[in-house]
């Protein structure tokens, strides 16, 4: 597994949470594993500039720590979908400065875990797609499935969309994001029949969750 993009069947599905595990899972087989948040939109205003949080939880999940500007090659200020976000901001988001940043993440570490925005379909800017960018980073996918009211259907969109975008769905996680969510147990067992992908594992809920000790609930192939 070199590098992987991951998506989500929603905004709040877990993708950070999964993403940041992943790449515990990932350091504690010995690779060097760094992640990276292409877009971020919702930045708090820093000595050093604009910080987002998730993307501030994935370089502090990696190893080696890129530079921040590699890692969130955007950072628009505004918490608004990033096609929004960056025109409020006067940013165009550019597919060829995703991708210089990549490769200097690619070729520091043995793999990059790219998580995107929202769900699949979100999009980047008004010609560019997720499924764009990883086609251009030719990076299979990983589907953060939000366990909640409504899952199956989204899970089951959500693989559809990424194969019919010509893009390869390889596993998936389930992230308990309700805890108050009924037959959560039966609702999995629903997913693992429907989702034709094996599923790396299942992240329990947490009000603080620590992606460290949850990577130990996922596992990955060889």
């Amino acid at each position: 597994m070199r590098s992987v993009f991951v998506t989500g069947t929603d905004t709040g599905a877990g993708k950070t949470l999964a993403s940041t595990a992943l790449l515990h899972a990932l350091r504690a087989r010995g690779l060097r594993a760094v992640g990276m948040k292409p877009v971020a939109s919702g930045c708090a205003q820093t000595c050093d500039g604009w910080r987002n949080e998730d993307a501030l939880a994935l370089l502090a999940a990696s190893d080696p720590q890129p530079a921040y500007g590699d890692l969130n090659p955007y950072a628009l200020p505004l918490p608004l979908a990033p096609e929004i976000a960056a025109g409020e901001a006067g940013v165009s988001v550019q597919l060829p400065a995703i991708a210089a940043a990549f490769d200097r993440l690619q070729g520091k570490a043995d793999t990059v875990v790219v998580e995107g925005v929202g769900g699949w379909a979100a999009p980047l800017s008004a010609t560019l797609d997720q499924a764009d960018l990883a086609r251009q980073l030719q990076l299979p996918v990983v589907l953060v499935v939000g366990l909640r009211l409504g899952c199956l259907n989204h899970a089951r969109l959500s693989a559809r969309a990424i194969a019919a975008d010509g893009c390869r769905l390889i596993g998936w996680i389930a992230s308990e994001v309700d805890p108050l969510m009924e037959r959560r147990d039966e609702n999995f067992a629903l997913l693992g029949a429907r989702i034709d992908a094996p599923c790396w594992g299942r992240l329990p809920y947490r009000r603080a969750p620590d992606a460290r000790a949850l990577s130990a609930c996922l596992t990955l192939p060889d």
